[in-house]
Parts: C-alpha cells; structure tokens; sequence
C-alpha cells in the first residue's frame, strides 16, 4: 500500500472563532446551505445569518432532527439543492456534521464544518455514519475529500454541557493505541492507505495532551469559559483525534462500537464513552504489561469515564449478547487492524472481563 495522509484545507479554532465564518464561506461563493441542529438553530442562527450576510453570503438554512438515516438524507438534500449552493456549512454537533457531510456530497460541494461540542472528532474528517430507524448503524460513508475548512469556536464548544465534553475524552483517548495496531499490523487507514509516520505522532500527542490536560479541561466544560488546558484538550480531541484515525487508522476499541449496542442497556450509550470501555478491552486483547492500562485506569477515574459495561450502562450481562456483540464487533473493518488473529472466544472472555 501507498502511504496516504488526510486533513482539513484550513483549521481555526479559539474563542469567537466562528466570527471568521463569512469572511471563510465567501472564498467559495455567495450562498451556503447552512446544515444545523434545530436546537443549535434557536440559539445560533440569526447569529450566523448575520455573520455570513455581512460578507455577503446568503444561508439556506436545512434544519436537522433525529437519526441520520438514508430517508432523512433524501429529505435534506431535496431541501438544499432546492437553492443551488456554492459550499455546505454545517454546525452542531455530531449529527448536524454528518448530515452536512452528506449534504456536500450529493451537492459536490465544498463543506466548511462549525461544531458546538466536542463530543467526537467528526468535524475534521470526511467520513459520515448512516443509521437505520431503530438507531443500528447501517454504513459508514465518506466524502470524496475533508472538509475545506473547520471552524472551531471554543466559546460555543465550553458553554455546551460538560457530558458531551466526557464523551469527547473518551472517543479520544484511543486513537494512539488504535493507529499503533492498525500500523503493526500493517492495515489500512480510512483513505485505503498505509499508516504515515506524522499520524502516529500526532495520535501519540494526542494521548499526551489528554493525559495531561484532560481533567483541568473537563473543569471548564458548560462554564462558557475557555481555559489554556481546555483550549489543548479540544485541539487534541478535535484535530489530533481526527487526524489521528483517518490517516493512522483505527482497530478493536471502535469495531467494539459495531457491536456493544446489541447488549441490553448500551444502544442509546454515547459513542466516546462505548470507545472508552472498548479501549480497556483492546488493551486487555494486547496483553499489555507497561503500566498503561493502570494509568488509563487511574485517568478514566477522574475523568468519569466508564471502565465497565455495567457503568457504560448495561442492565444486565447476558451472554448470548455478549457472544453476539463479539461476532458483530469482528465482522467490523476494523476489526481486522490488530497485531493477531482474533476469535469470538478471546473477545467473549475480554469482554467479559469488563463486565
């Protein structure tokens, strides 16, 4: 395989940072369809409006609500083509992002990405999730290119609620271990390529910062207030984290997300704290014995992030379920980017292990 690294054309990110949004959506053209989560809408639109008008750039605003499914693609797509835009931008958080990533794609269209949480690392990367009515992932899409630009206001990402912040940490904190079995086994990454060396550098910062900042930025989340740490720890969670897995690629803690929702209690968990517990599975797979584990451990803990299905919220472990989530979990592409041959049994017992 060739060596293939991915990234936004441009990042921004600090305080007000989305006051940048018109002056960046006017390199591309005078209307944007504007993609965004109907509560973000309430909060945020005239805002933005007003942003964009005084470059002279005119929204098409596309309301997002509930799942992204295959139906409500259509829907919105429909609405925004009916104006023919010259980018996508799309603001919220990790649904409004996936809708506007679908968005772009069916319209060609260049995406400028604003998100208001920092719950995952979507808003940097091109691929997209698509559910089913019942909220089973039905396929991970891609965009043919990342988005042109990622506006990252950290006045907006520090005023939402500290648990999308938790969930954030915890889809983070596994890109390191992730690109490094991904590239020990020599796997794919998320463009069909062999993992770079600057992507398993930028994973292992990633980890790095986290370890460092992550609970002194956890203070800050839903005060409104950025602070140095928090301002590292989003830089981490949004652009290391997603450099991180698109260009370094990922392995068991995300191919566990595949199949942890089949366990009664863990459809509705969120998907940074399903890739929490699946790390302290993948690592439990590696046999690690570099005191790693005790210091994610230690972390997780003041943190508040889940070591256990149980605390993931399982009501019960069940053990057709838990077979069942393993032969899901291995089915995944993922699956496939770790240093050993895997079978259901040695996923069973792992995660049963972390029951």
């Amino acid at each position: 395989m060739l060596k293939i690294f991915g990234a936004p054309g441009r990042y921004l990110q600090g305080p007000d940072a989305v006051e940048r949004l018109g002056e960046c959506a006017a390199r591309f053209g005078d209307r944007a369809a504007l993609v965004i989560d109907r509560h973000v809408l309430e909060i945020l639109g005239g805002r933005l409006d007003d942003i964009c008008g005084a470059h002279g750039v005119r929204l098409h605003t596309c309301a997002v609500e509930g799942d992204i499914t295959p139906a409500a693609i259509e829907r919105l797509c429909a609405r925004a083509l009916a104006c023919p835009p010259a980018l996508v931008i799309a603001a919220g958080g990790g649904k409004a992002l996936d809708a506007g990533k679908a968005v772009a794609r069916k319209a060609e269209r260049p995406l400028l990405t604003v998100p208001t949480v920092a719950s995952n690392d979507a808003p940097t990367s091109k691929n997209y999730v698509i559910y089913d009515d019942a909220h089973r992932l039905l396929a991970v899409e891609h965009m043919p290119f990342n988005p042109a630009m990622v506006i990252v206001d950290t006045a907006l990402i520090a005023a939402a609620p500290a648990d999308f912040f938790r969930a954030g940490l915890g889809d983070a904190i596994s890109k390191k271990f992730e690109a490094e079995q991904c590239a020990r086994r020599g796997g794919p990454n998320m463009y069909d390529g062999a993992s770079t060396l600057t992507a398993q550098a930028i994973a292992e910062a990633c980890l790095r910062t986290l370890l460092a900042d992550g609970q002194a930025a956890l203070a800050a989340a839903g005060t409104g207030h950025p602070t140095p740490a928090f301002e590292r720890a989003v830089e981490a969670m949004i652009l290391m984290s997603g450099l991180g897995f698109e260009s370094g690629g990922l392995s068991i803690a995300h191919a566990l997300t595949r199949g942890l929702p089949c366990i009664d209690g863990l459809a509705m968990a969120p998907h940074g704290l399903q890739v929490a517990v699946g790390l302290l599975v993948q690592l439990q797979l590696e046999q690690r014995d570099d005191g790693m584990r005790d210091t994610l451990l230690d972390w997780y803990g003041r943190v508040g992030l889940p070591a256990s299905l149980r605390e993931l919220g399982a009501a019960s472990i069940d053990a057709a379920q838990v077979r069942q989530a393993a032969r899901l979990t291995l089915k995944a592409r993922h699956a496939a980017n770790f240093h050993r041959p895997l079978t259901e049994k040695m996923l069973v017992d792992a995660l049963l292990r972390h029951a």
